[in-house]
């Protein structure tokens, strides 16, 4: 399947059909591809890994450097393997947990500081995760008999959030997939009730849900 190219289209895309459309495609075919999901947090991924476990083998990968604050960070981290632990899933979920590196995130933004929330500043925290993302894909991990997983798909819980750009989101997934020869997954998953779904989840496990997306910026913002 190959990736989109041109999104210059007027008509506003929706991933949530082309998501639909894919797995569709892979259950007619009888296929339960390999997934690396980027995921920001527990209440995030709660939802997401409901849904896309049944249809995808998925390695959760945890790769958040806009994190600032280091206890802020393992909070999150041990949230979202607590979660993978507590919630049942079709195809058992693995964690993958990336390099904890703020002073790249530092280094990445220097000069917007004072961007507004969901900016220039935020467009390319959202690159540097996906470009991660997909570099890791690329190199496949270790399986349970150290072979290496090759990754049908690539993508991220982060367009569950209304306050996310879903169409930058999938730009940039796109983007990152292509320069290394993947394929993005579509998504929007705050569509058909997704984002409620998480809050409710989030309840019944009694996740840690905080108010800010991550960086020192977005919580001074919030």
């Amino acid at each position: 399947m190959n990736n989109r190219k041109d999104n210059s289209s007027s008509c506003k895309v929706n991933y949530q059909k082309e998501l639909e459309a894919v797995i569709s495609n892979e259950k007619e075919e009888g296929r339960v591809p390999n997934l690396l999901l980027h995921s920001c947090c527990a209440p995030c991924s709660s939802y997401v890994f409901e849904y896309l476990s049944r249809f995808f083998r998925i390695t959760d990968f945890f790769y958040n450097p806009n994190i600032t604050s280091s206890s802020e960070y393992e909070k999150r981290n041990e949230e979202i393997k607590r979660l993978i632990s507590e919630q049942p899933h079709e195809y058992p979920i693995r964690f993958l947990e990336g390099r904890y590196e703020p002073e790249r995130f530092f280094a990445e933004t220097k000069g917007l500081e004072e961007c507004p929330e969901g900016g220039k500043r935020c467009e390319i925290c959202f690159r540097m995760r996906l470009m991660e993302t997909a570099r890791t894909a690329a190199e496949g991990i270790c399986g349970e008999n150290g072979e290496t997983v090759r990754f049908d798909y690539i993508s991220t819980t982060l367009t569950i959030s209304p306050l996310k750009n879903a169409e930058l989101l999938n730009r940039i997934g796109m983007e990152a997939a292509s320069s290394y020869g993947l394929t993005w997954l579509p998504c929007d998953f705050k569509k058909k009730g997704g984002y409620q779904r998480s809050v409710e989840l989030s309840a019944r496990y009694g996740l840690y849900r905080q108010n800010y997306c991550g960086c020192v910026f977005s919580r001074r913002a919030g």
